[in-house]
């Protein structure tokens, strides 16, 4: 098989480097003629642990092909995902415009029938839209030919997303042909041999389904977060509370880490656009605004311990962070809750010397040279005030506290993500201050 993959974005280019990996022949293409050069140099636009490696390997092999020219990709190809931006709007909207301008331009460009895919999360009703693009484009040439939509959501976690896509939880197709089903059925055959689901449904239900499943994860977030700052005022520790409930198979385990807050370039969007297209159909999404709503409260409250603890008064003060990134294993910087903290600090006349293991050139697109960045996370905590734990990077997970110690100029720990023994600091003579914890 052969297919295009318009975007080499975060989702576009893990998708065309794992279809690769199994031997079909991708083309990744995008207008930035920058990034694609980069590309066939072995230079990544983003950090995901195994890309780089994974996309030398078939760059070379011939397998995965980088290119500026949709119209030349497009010929002979048998699946064509569009995998491009969808910013959300002043209004929380999804922006489509890049969207169908790519339906657009393989209209103008197919001479084949082939399924036309979008990857990129979009609204219910984006198909159709997509669908309705390329046909306006086939009419202008006086085209009869044939062709599909599907949607195809990804579910790719970032500093995970190599996995995600080669042993996924599940793969969601919406079809609207039994053509098109068969065709995506052989095109995901070589991630089924493990048993792996692959589900078909109708369009619309597959792009609400990505919606969904980013509002739920986004739901227990913020869930969590309201019970760890009820936990604090009742006199409970929110990670017993953590445990007690996660035992629970009908809530799981997973995501109910409290923290100080969600980020990233998905949850904050796609409950945005949720509930923005939600609005627009005459439906108020009352749980999801609320979630909102505790998420940005969330992102103070750290800063707001700090604040209390140094009665208010933080001009002059030095603050060591380690961690910028909105999560682990990625440099993605987009709605962090460590840009939030830090904002807040510097207003207040503090300084602020930083640590991140990936993200700190990303950091400087936002905060510039108002912080000072260092090269080793010790480095950032000589003669500061306090250590602030922002990201929960796994080699700040057992620091040297003694070397800590002598570092500090005051022994006060700001641990935004629970990660460590708020008892063991206290017991070396730290201040401790958690989320929800004793």
């Amino acid at each position: 098989m052969k297919i295009t993959v318009v975007g080499t974005g975060y989702v576009g280019l893990v998708t065309g480097t794992c279809f690769a990996e199994v031997g079909i022949d991708v083309t990744c293409v995008d207008i930035n003629t920058q990034k694609i050069e980069g590309l066939k140099k072995g230079v990544m636009p983003i950090y995901e642990p195994g890309l780089e490696e994974m996309v030398l390997r078939n760059y070379e092999k011939g397998k995965l092909n980088f290119s500026t020219d949709l119209a030349e990709a497009i010929k002979g190809c048998d699946v064509a995902f569009i995998a491009v931006g969808t910013p959300p709007g002043e209004d929380g909207s999804a922006d489509l415009q890049y969207v169908i301008g790519v339906a657009r331009e393989i209209g103008r460009s197919m001479t084949e029938y082939g399924v036309i895919v979008t990857k990129s999360t979009v609204p219910v009703g984006t198909a159709e839209k997509v669908k309705a693009a390329v046909q306006e484009e086939l009419d202008k040439r006086g085209s009869n030919l044939d062709f599909d939509v599907a949607s195809n959501p990804e579910f790719l976690k970032e500093g995970a997303a190599i996995d995600d896509f080669l042993k996924p939880d599940r793969i969601v197709v919406g079809v609207e042909s039994e053509r098109a089903e068969e065709i995506m059925r052989k095109l995901y055959k070589p991630f089924l041999l493990n048993g792996h689901p692959i589900i078909f449904m109708d369009i619309p239900s597959s792009e609400m389904t990505k919606y969904a499943a980013n509002a739920m994860l986004a739901t227990k977030i913020s869930f969590m977060n309201d019970v760890a700052n009820l936990c604090e005022i009742m006199g409970a520790d929110v990670n017993m509370v953590r445990k007690g409930i996660g035992s629970d198979a009908r809530i799981g385990n997973k995501f109910i880490y409290p923290g100080i807050g969600y980020g990233g370039s998905c949850f904050p969007k796609d409950v945005k656009a949720l509930i923005k297209t939600a609005s627009e159909n005459g439906y108020e999404m009352n749980v999801l605004k609320a979630v909102e709503v505790v998420n940005e409260n969330q992102k103070s409250v750290l800063f707001d311990k700090v604040q209390k603890h140094f009665s208010g008064d933080l001009k002059g003060k030095n603050f060591a962070v380690w961690g910028l990134s909105f999560k682990p294993k990625t440099d993605d910087m987009r709605e962090a809750p460590s840009l939030v903290i830090i904002e807040k600090l510097l207003s207040e006349g503090a300084s602020v010397r930083a640590y991140d293991p990936v993200a700190m050139e990303e950091a400087k697109h936002s905060l510039g040279d108002r912080i000072t960045y260092v090269k080793k996370q010790d480095d950032a905590l000589d003669g500061a005030d306090a250590l602030l734990l922002l990201t929960e990077w796994p080699e700040f997970r057992a620091p040297d506290f003694e070397d800590v110690a002598s570092r500090l100029k005051q022994k006060v720990v700001f641990d935004g993500r629970n990660i460590y023994e708020g008892g063991e600091l206290r017991a070396l003579g730290f201040t401790y201050y958690g989320i929800g914890t004793k």
